[in-house]
């Protein structure tokens, strides 16, 4: 039997490490990008894969959506997490009848996936690896990091297992999970933190070592899990991310322990600032802020959970979104004295 084709939309930093990786094991891979000079770079010349875990370059042939023709059984969905939508009706004349699309992205995209082509033909993948896009077939490779893949109704079926033996040619270390929501929830209080950190011009390292941010942080991540709690989730750690740490109920300073574990995981890396921070300061563009921490606040409302820190973060990357504030530590100043008022949530 054929080895499945597989289709990745979305060619930039996870989708296009995904590519390279598996295009050079001889995997049947296509990639598909936006970028007309990016799908030609990777085609011709070849996708550089450059930064301290390791550099090569393979040539991934890559389309740009209005060229793509056919179909395909496997598609790996890697866009950003405000470009789903459009990329999902792009992308579902060329999925198998019995194909299925896997979400390697930030946030909760399965949700919407699975909404436009079933749940059945949905599946789950959690990254935390990082990776930047320097420009046209220049990726950076900035560490490793947890993956993991899993069903949305938690079963562990034969796709399931051939995608995970995909992602170990990646990342030996990935993970094959009947639990992936918890995962996604795990990596969306972190992803809080990380849109915090793209307040200022700072390091992700640079911004949890400092104990006036602290707060902040704190804050995020006791928000996140209580409504992950509200909606009946058990959220899992990763990469010195401990969620259990910021429970409803759980000790100052188990959050400040796991705050500092994130401070020395994030010194360890190429990759020194957050993908967020790259939109804002250097592709001065849109970040995926109301996908990814703005449902946190609509999941809140509807179960009754107030998130006032994590709507003003919103707010806040608005603003230096429209250029109303800088990014500057005024401007994360103004997330701590939300925090300081803040109600504590039991």
């Amino acid at each position: 039997m054929n080895a499945p084709r597989i289709l990745i939309w979305g060619a930039g930093a996870i989708g296009g490490v995904l590519g390279a990786y598996w295009r050079r094991a001889g995997l049947d891979v296509t990639m598909v990008d936006v970028v007309a000079e990016h799908a030609e770079a990777c085609s011709t010349r070849g996708l550089s894969i450059t930064g301290p875990v390791e550099e090569f370059r393979q040539i991934v042939p890559t389309l740009t959506p209005d060229s793509v023709s056919g179909t395909w059984s496997v598609v790996v969905l890697a866009v950003k997490a405000h470009a789903t939508e459009a990329a999902l009706a792009m992308l579902e004349p060329h999925l198998d009848a019995d194909g299925y699309v896997l979400s390697a992205q930030n946030g909760l995209n399965e949700i919407a996936i699975a909404r436009r082509i079933g749940a059945a033909r949905t599946m789950g993948c959690f990254v935390n690896f990082g990776a930047d896009w320097l420009g046209p077939g220049e990726i950076l490779f900035g560490n490793r990091a947890a993956l993991v893949v899993g069903e949305i109704d938690g079963t562990i079926r034969d796709r399931t297992r051939q995608m995970h033996e995909w992602m170990r040619i990646f990342e030996p270390q990935a993970v094959l999970s009947d639990n992936i929501w918890g995962y996604l929830w795990g990596k969306l209080a972190y992803g809080a933190m990380l849109f915090a950190t793209a307040l200022t011009p700072d390091s992700m390292s640079d911004n949890f070592a400092d104990p006036r941010r602290s707060i902040v942080f704190e804050r995020l991540g006791r928000e996140v899990m209580a409504v992950a709690k509200a909606r009946g989730v058990t959220p899992i750690g990763f990469n010195g991310f401990d969620p259990e740490c910021f429970a409803p109920g759980a000790s100052g300073q188990a959050a400040q322990a796991s705050i500092a574990a994130l401070a020395e995981f994030n010194r360890h890396t190429a990759k020194t600032h957050s993908g967020i921070y790259r939109d804002l300061a250097v592709r001065k563009r849109k970040t995926e802020v109301d996908p990814q921490i703005g449902v946190i606040a609509e999941l809140g409302r509807e179960a009754g959970i107030d998130t006032p820190t994590i709507r003003h973060l919103v707010a806040l990357i608005h603003d230096i979104e429209e250029a109303r504030r800088p990014m500057a530590f005024e401007t994360f100043g103004s997330l701590i004295e939300t925090c300081k008022s803040a109600s504590t949530i039991a």
